[in-house]
């Protein structure tokens, strides 16, 4: 078994391929979405509401398509995510209407969500246990590398037209989805999928709650705190940057540009070789408190250098973290890939939902304390962590 996922590889080249064309064209809208949202008359709660809706679908459909990418297999899903998501960013583009918005998010956020959740479960199938943790690495590296090079892509298309970047962006996923047909390989054997379909049948709010009580639960919750942390670090920098230091759109996009490359460089190189090294526990409390340090260490930065250090800091503790973390959970799911992930990628959603929300009211109160609580959320899921470690150790001790 072994010898044949090693054989398998190749394949997750082209995934990585894909999911960077896909994220160059989730990014190619982040910058202009205000602008074109103003367009439309629309206010500051409709861009919350379409940000948030997006998320929503994401976090409510996951794990049903994770699921059924156990029962049908991975590359139907991979496929079927990207022409879904090209289709609605040409509805978001040809749009005349405000309703049209919302029915170009919610169909994004419906059939993206689609596509993660089968991505990890692919690497999982082609990837051994030992190299799961790499293989997680440079999936992240792709989409990383492509979110950060969106942006700039779609802020250079936005000066033509304000639409064209989301022209772009649904031409980027017709292409992927091409490319996916014709030369990604199904990974799950036929028998794999007999199993997944002869499995007990229970409702996905069930289902989540059997996994949250189960080993894999309190990592599922791990993953929470971790996209929350970084979505409040995120959404609130921009404005930080211009309240303390009076920075512009252009300096902010530099070092979310630099550091972002500095993020996709960790996950393609450095989580493989560390969790080799270390094992996936000690890289995850490792990776959480890099990222709470660099939390505290931005309330101490005073000029653009140390802005970009501290930056840094947070980021590669964060892109180490989430595919040590994503292996983690990888190892654990046996084999119920799809349908873990796709409950993964709820809880990403959620708390990438739920962590703008909560940094933009504390922001209102104190700009410092967002990233102070951040911090702290981080540092008690490292306790949290550590006593985790020792109950299982305890456990497998009186087991044997």
């Amino acid at each position: 078994m072994e010898h044949r996922k090693k054989r398998k590889t190749g394949p997750l080249v082209l995934l990585m391929f894909n999911l960077f064309i896909i994220m160059v064209g989730i990014g190619l809208v982040i910058p202009i979405l205000p602008y074109y949202v103003e367009a439309f008359n629309a206010t500051g709660r409709d861009l919350g509401f379409l940000v948030a809706v997006f998320a929503f679908m994401q976090f409510l459909l996951a794990p049903v398509w994770g699921r059924l990418s156990d029962r049908i297999g991975r590359k139907p899903l991979i496929t079927l995510g990207m022409f879904g998501f090209a289709a609605a960013e040409f509805i978001f583009a040809f749009s005349t209407d405000l309703w049209m918005l919302y029915a170009s998010r919610i169909l994004a956020g419906t059939f993206g969500s689609a596509i993660m959740p089968t991505a990890m479960a692919y690497v999982a199938d082609v990837t051994t246990e030992k190299n799961r943790s790499q293989g997680m690495g440079l999936l992240g590296a792709a989409m990383a590398l492509g979110i950060v090079i969106g942006p700039g892509i779609g802020g250079w298309l936005a000066e033509q037209d304000l639409s064209l970047p989301f022209l772009v962006a649904g031409i980027a996923g017709t292409v992927a989805g091409v490319v996916s047909v014709f030369l990604l390989k199904e990974t799950l054997s036929a028998e794999a999928k007999e199993e997944a379909k002869n499995a007990e049948k229970v409702n996905h709010f069930t289902r989540m709650w059997r996994a949250l009580t189960g080993q894999v639960g309190f990592l599922l919750v791990l993953v929470f705190v971790m996209s929350f942390a970084l979505a409040n670090f995120t959404s609130i920098f921009g404005f930080y940057a211009l309240k303390r230091y009076g920075y512009d759109p252009g300096e902010v996009g530099i070092i979310v540009a630099v550091t972002g490359v500095v993020g996709a460089i960790a996950q393609g190189t450095l989580v493989g070789r560390l969790t080799k090294r270390f094992g996936d526990e000690r890289v995850v409390t490792g990776a959480l408190l890099l990222s709470a340090i660099g939390f505290i260490l931005m309330v101490f930065a005073f000029n653009y250098a140390t802005v970009m250090l501290t930056v840094s800091i947070f980021f590669l503790g964060n892109s180490v973290l989430r595919p040590a973390l994503n292996s983690f959970i990888s190892k654990m799911a046996g084999k119920e890939q799809g349908t873990i992930m796709g409950l993964n990628n709820s809880f990403l959603s959620l708390g990438n939902a739920a962590g703008p929300v909560l940094a933009g009211f504390l922001f209102e109160v104190n700009i410092h304390i967002p990233y102070l609580v951040g911090a702290a959320v981080l540092l008690i899921a490292l306790v949290a962590v550590k006593v985790w470690e020792t109950k299982r150790e305890h456990e497998a001790v009186d087991s044997h």
